[in-house]
């Protein structure tokens, strides 16, 4: 006989399909979703209009397994720091011959340069189309074939990857050989934004949340950070008072009496403070914490325990610049980030690997002033940046930093 079977709803961002997405959300010219499939493989499913038409799916059961892939995008990350972040010049004999290029963010007259970007792009090639959609299995070979082609496109596309298998997308790269080797990366050609397993929320049209007259920004900052003004971080918070009304945070008090308060009406949430990971007790995966000039843990839980509906009415932006002081490899923020976005934030934005101070700045300085004119999205500004800093400066650190959500997301102002 029929039987209904148990189910449990654990994210429904439509509300059954009673909400709609905001009128600036368009659908991806590609999606790509990975999914853990019997534990040990990867099943990958692509579609959009960017892919030829075709009377099938294009899917594929993967012959490798989650964990291998894992370790394979923490030591991609692990590979930028190392040959990118901590780099120093020096001479044939050894000694210091220039300023380290965690100090610098204009990199044009490096000459080492273009060795560390090309192992960098090879690297990258080498993890997404060898190891998972060079793997082997059914399907695999029509899947990596129409993927390559798309993404080999010279016009930019919106991508989203839907999948709680977390990689470095922007810092993965084409595998053909290119004239320079910045444009193979996927996060120079295309525009990218990650579920990692968490989604945006709609807005409730049954009770639509107007823009402030002014817009409401937050600035969530350790002082002790750049005392001495060495990075552009006073004219980035000088950017986020100008022409809003803006909300400083400096210690973790501060910020759990916003959580209490039940509204916050940030429409941009800026972070700039230490992060680092935590073990877990339990040996599971390690967890997210920041820290604000109290040195006082910010973790995922810490907005967890105090989320109430209608927390973040305005959907705001969260941007990260979190410096991962003394970590092996790189990290996400699929943690922090994941809770941010369950309480009604519309993306998050922040770097995967320890990120120098002077450069998460600059970019911090160029993003805020571009997203407070309310013309652009996200997406488009996370996407203009990575070529802005690559053309200009050769530096590939824009490439690093990772979209959760929130691709289409802008800042809305009153009319």
């Amino acid at each position: 006989m029929p039987k209904e079977l148990p189910l449990r709803v654990t994210q429904d961002p439509s509300h059954g399909f009673t909400r709609h997405p905001a009128p600036t959300i368009r659908h991806p010219d590609l999606v790509l979703t990975l999914d853990t499939y019997a534990g040990d493989h990867i099943r990958a499913r692509a579609y959009g209009t960017a892919l030829p038409p075709s009377p099938h799916e294009y899917t594929a059961r993967l012959d490798v397994s989650p964990a291998a892939i894992r370790a394979s995008a923490a030591r991609l990350r692990t590979l930028w720091k190392k040959e990118l972040v901590a780099y120093e010049p020096v001479d044939a004999h050894g000694i210091p011959a220039g300023a380290p290029y965690a100090t610098r963010t204009d990199l044009t007259d490096e000459s080492e340069l273009a060795g560390i970007l090309e192992e960098l792009a090879e690297q990258g090639a080498y993890l997404l189309w060898r190891e998972l959609l060079g793997a082997g299995g059914r399907g695999a070979d029509r899947l990596r074939a129409v993927v390559q082609g798309a993404l080999d496109s010279e016009k930019p596309l919106r991508i989203r990857i839907d999948s709680a298998l977390f990689l470095p997308w922007p810092m993965l790269a084409l595998p053909a050989p290119d004239a320079d080797p910045l444009h193979r990366f996927l996060g120079y050609r295309h525009q990218l934004e990650q579920t990692g397993g968490s989604y945006a929320d709609f807005p409730d049209e049954a009770e639509p949340q107007l823009a402030p007259p002014v817009p409401v920004v937050s600035l969530n900052h350790d002082r002790n950070i750049d005392p001495d003004g060495r990075t552009r971080a006073a004219d980035v918070a000088a950017a986020l008072a100008e022409g809003t009304v803006c909300v400083e945070r400096s210690r973790r008090d501060e910020f759990l009496a916003a959580l209490k308060s039940g509204r916050l009406d940030d429409q941009l949430m800026y972070f700039w403070c230490h992060g680092r990971f935590e073990a877990a007790q339990d040996a599971g995966e390690p967890l997210l914490v920041v820290r604000l000039t109290d040195s006082q843990d910010i973790d995922a839980h810490t907005v967890l325990a105090r989320h109430r509906a209608g927390l973040l009415p305005h959907r705001p932006l969260v941007l990260f610049n979190a410096c991962y002081a003394g970590l092996p490899g790189g990290a996400d923020l699929t943690y922090l980030g994941g809770a941010l976005i369950a309480a009604g934030a519309g993306g998050v934005l922040g770097p995967q690997i320890e990120m120098p101070q002077v450069f998460a700045a600059e970019y911090a300085y160029a993003f805020v002033t571009r997203y407070l004119g309310g013309t652009d999205t996200a997406g488009e500004i996370a996407h203009t940046l990575a070529r802005h800093f690559a053309d200009a400066f050769r530096n590939p650190l824009g490439l690093a930093y990772a979209l959760h959500c929130g691709m289409d997301r802008r800042l809305e102002r009153a009319a």
